[in-house]
């Protein structure tokens, strides 16, 4: 059953919403918008119900906050409001919101405009789901990476978190595919998703396919250190796949990783320890492949082999 928040400073008014929508949906109700901003956060919610007027933080300003949040940005909401002046409803649909519905309303009109929203919403999330997917490996793909990437950022810097990201890259990838084939290659950029996807299980992890042959991943809460010693694991697992390479360059395909891993300051650059993490991977193609790299954001490295 869906989820409905209803946002209003009239304690009758959230309560009479409710009493129209609560036999075909789960509705929660509260009077505030900081309370009602509280609870969007938390990602329970297919649709809300939003009144322009309340004390604390008009329904204008709400709307604004939640377009500028990502877990939130994509919630539809309905403004409710005794305004009927086509300003006011200018503005709200303007900010992003799907719909304007002005007070005095029927039980009818809402639960057609409801049902209409919550339709769209979860044909847009099915859509938005798909296009955020590698087709081929079903990880996330490069759109979804410059998404949660940053926010992931954000995120470590707030809770003063170590913070990494790694750069994978399977080593003589065109090489693989002059000698035994594209359709094999695409396998075999399948097999290594999956075999890193075994180890990134964790809710904060995250691993996403960068383009052709290459990956990124990031993980959150690891020092430098057990970092680079748990992305160890992930090459080693590739290694013992033992999928046949090219004899002249390699028994068994195999990967190269370069990492970094910093607590995010004020002021930090996430594209700059990204290009540290590149710079980390070419070092490891440099020395011989089949090898991580790390580097901690400063003057301490750590290599394999």
């Amino acid at each position: 059953m869906d989820h409905i928040l209803v946002i209003d400073d009239s304690r009758t008014q959230a309560e009479y919403l409710k009493s129209i929508l609560k036999s075909d949906y789960e509705v929660t109700t509260c009077q505030t918008g900081l309370e009602g901003l509280a609870l969007a956060k938390t990602g329970r919610y297919s649709l809300i119900l939003l009144d322009i007027i309340m004390p604390d933080m008009d329904g204008f300003t709400l709307l604004r906050t939640l377009q500028e949040s990502f877990p939130t940005r994509y919630i539809p909401v309905i403004l409710i409001s005794g305004l009927s002046d086509v300003q006011h409803e200018e503005k709200g649909l303007t900010l992003g919101a799907v719909d304007y519905i002005t007070k005095p309303f029927s039980p009818i009109t809402i639960r057609a405009r409801v049902n209409t929203h919550i339709k769209l919403y979860h044909f847009q999330m099915q859509f938005m789901k798909q296009a955020m997917v590698d087709q081929l490996t079903g990880i996330a793909n490069r759109r979804r990476y410059e998404d949660e990437s940053i926010m992931k950022w954000r995120e470590a810097g707030r809770l003063g978190l170590p913070f990494t990201v790694c750069m994978l890259d399977i080593d003589k990838f065109k090489i693989y595919n002059d000698t035994f084939g594209h359709p094999a290659g695409d396998k075999v950029i399948s097999a290594v998703a999956k075999a890193a996807s075994s180890y990134l299980q964790r809710a904060t992890d995250f691993l996403a396919r960068y383009g052709g042959e290459e990956f990124v991943s990031i993980v959150i809460g690891l020092d430098a250190k057990s970092a680079f010693e748990f992305f160890q694991l992930i090459r080693r697992a590739v290694e013992q796949l033992q999928i046949p390479h090219n004899p002249e360059f390699s028994p068994y395909v195999t990967i190269s990783l370069g990492g970094v891993t910093v607590v995010p300051q004020a002021g930090d650059s996430y594209d700059a320890y990204l290009k540290i993490a590149d710079n980390m991977l070419y070092d490891a193609k440099k020395l011989g492949r089949n090898r991580v790299v790390w580097s901690d954001g400063g003057r301490e490295q750590w290599l394999e082999k």
